[in-house]
């Protein structure tokens, strides 16, 4: 793993460290391991807090394995792959989803182009995105699964960072890791859990203290319990109609528990 200090402190360009309020509105979703939901998550807090009344970007940070274009059944034109190929800037691949009433930054699935990419790079990538970040209320980063060091980085951005997790052990494995490498190398970062797909509300606060005493016991931090996402068979409907939860069952259980979600972050 790199030395803490080749992994840049991103500040936009024209300011100080000290006048910048980096990334205030900005927040990662991140996971140890793929196969937790983290993209359909993503996308279900984007729509909801763009209803409620909230001006929201969501950007595919996942260019290996990028989805968020799919599971919405958009046409993409151009995607973040002609931001780093220099073609384009941010602002010219920035897309609306009328499904998920939000603007989007499409990934692009089968590239290693993020994963592979400079430091340097990064960095200009991470201060363009900040800079694009001051034209919305909330900006939603989709991360890829792992601890890679475009994932690291790009998370340090966030205000918030979102830890997504199920009741699988190897989910809490490799949770926690990401946990441990982002307080070390971060220390000031905030990190928050969500536990997605529970049997109920209690089982998924039961899975959140197995991974916070764990937290607490080794690493002396205890990150907060953002919301659980309770198991609900309407999402995997939704994901193969390729229409967001909210807009196709929005009076279900796990439409319910996001939306919860959505209001506590505007009150924070």
């Amino acid at each position: 793993m790199e030395e803490e200090n080749d992994e840049l402190r991103i500040v936009p360009r024209g300011t100080t460290e000290k006048t910048s309020r980096k990334g205030q509105n900005m927040i990662a979703v991140a996971s140890g391991k793929g196969g937790v939901g983290k993209t359909w998550f993503s996308i279900t807090l984007a729509h909801a807090l763009s209803s409620l009344k909230k001006k929201t970007l969501l950007f595919d940070g996942d260019l290996g394995l990028a989805n968020v274009d799919i599971q919405l059944g958009l046409m993409v034109k151009d995607d973040l792959g002609s931001v780093i190929a220099e073609t384009k800037t941010l602002n010219q691949v920035i897309m609306h989803s009328d499904k998920a009433h939000c603007d989007i930054i499409a990934g692009r699935s089968g590239s290693a182009g993020l994963a592979s990419m400079p430091i340097g790079r990064l960095q200009i990538l991470g201060e363009d995105l900040t800079l694009l970040a001051h034209s919305y209320q909330k900006v939603i980063l989709d991360m890829g699964a792992g601890v890679e060091k475009s994932v690291r980085i790009l998370s340090s951005l966030a205000d918030k960072i979102i830890v997504v997790c199920t009741d699988e052990p190897t989910s809490l494995t490799d949770a926690y890791a990401f946990i441990k490498i982002m307080s070390m190398q971060y220390p000031k970062c905030h990190l928050n859990i969500v536990v997605n797909q529970a049997n109920s509300i209690r089982e998924g606060e039961r899975t959140y203290e197995t991974l916070l005493k764990a937290c607490h016991n080794f690493l002396k931090i205890s990150p907060p319990l953002l919301g659980v996402v309770r198991r609900d068979t309407r999402v995997r409907d939704s994901i193969r109609s390729q229409m967001p939860l909210l807009s196709r069952y929005p009076t279900s259980e796990a439409a319910e528990d996001v939306i919860a979600i959505a209001r506590q972050l505007i009150l924070e």
